[in-house]
């Protein structure tokens, strides 16, 4: 499929419901960092939703072979794409709310683009590209400089590493091409088998989860939304959506998450925004759609002269 495929009433509404899905991660994310250490939510998060997509495939899709095959390229993806983002995310989310940890988390692209740029040659920057890029990172500085002061709410090194996470998931992005020619759902669970992998002795020796305390049920809540629901059903969805609509099409999500966090964070945990994060979040926005391209597409076709 390509990006060029229409959106009908059906995609939107996939897509609509995979931001919400992906932006209740956050809010999931928020509730169960209060009673769960990080490493030891990032290993449950990962493990849960890998059994559960290994259920889901049930062996099709030539999914074993695959990971006999290509278990350390899965290793490698899984530690840049799911291991490291999560843990830099749930350790930023003890300081920080969803809407916040959200709207960082959406510099994703920007950085993709800018690692594109270095690392590959048929990833070159555009003055588009560049605009946007520039337009998205004045967004990450103006949600950093509260954060410099003494007495900035959230510490700018929590506020700094859903950056790093975003940096991490752009480094994957490029890396996932080499996955081309295996089935989408198999990439998804073998990054997630790989990973697991990778947090489960993490999480043993740092948090000895044996010792810490039972939470509470709407953290255990949490926790499954954050595997089963935000992780394990919002690939599958992902890759339906992508199936229906193409990537370009599907790429639209990244627009959609934050205020999906944000109305959740609202809604159930009493966060609220500050100016400074609104106007961040907003230049990032503008940043993703320049990077898209589709708004100056149409601004260009709107502009054209009729003939009569």
């Amino acid at each position: 499929m390509n990006g060029d495929n229409r959106m009908n009433a059906l995609t939107w509404s996939l897509l609509l419901l995979l931001g919400l899905i992906w932006g209740g991660s956050f809010f999931f994310a928020r509730i169960a960092v209060h009673y769960v250490t990080p490493f030891t939510l990032v290993l449950l998060r990962l493990m849960l939703a890998a059994v559960a997509l290994h259920i889901y495939l049930a062996g099709r899709f030539g999914i074993y072979q695959a990971l006999r095959r290509h278990w350390w390229q899965f290793l490698l993806l899984g530690l840049i794409n799911n291991a490291v983002p999560h843990t830099l995310l749930f350790v930023g989310q003890t300081q920080m709310g969803a809407g916040l940890a959200s709207i960082l988390n959406a510099t994703t692209p920007i950085w993709t683009v800018l690692i594109g740029n270095q690392l590959t040659t048929d990833e070159r920057l555009t003055p588009a590209k560049l605009a946007g890029c520039l337009t998205g990172l004045a967004g990450t500085v103006v949600l950093l400089a509260p954060s410099i002061t003494a007495s900035a709410s959230v510490p700018l090194w929590a506020v700094l590493l859903p950056i790093l996470a975003a940096i991490s998931y752009g480094f994957a992005a490029i890396y996932a091409k080499r996955f081309k020619g295996i089935a989408p759902p198999v990439v998804a669970a073998g990054q997630l088998t790989g990973s697991s992998l990778i947090m489960l002795p993490v999480a043993l020796i740092v948090d000895q989860p044996w010792n810490l305390p039972m939470p509470p049920a709407s953290a255990i809540a949490a926790i499954l939304g954050l595997a089963l629901l935000s992780t394990a059903f919002a690939y599958i969805l992902f890759f339906r959506i992508m199936a229906l609509a193409g990537a370009t099409n599907t790429s639209l999500v990244t627009l959609l998450v934050p205020p999906f966090a944000m109305l959740l964070g609202f809604l159930f945990l009493g966060e609220r925004l500050g100016l400074s994060e609104i106007a961040g979040m907003m230049l990032i926005a503008a940043g993703l759609l320049i990077l898209d391209g589709r708004v100056y597409a149409w601004l260009r076709r709107g502009s054209r002269p009729r003939l009569t």
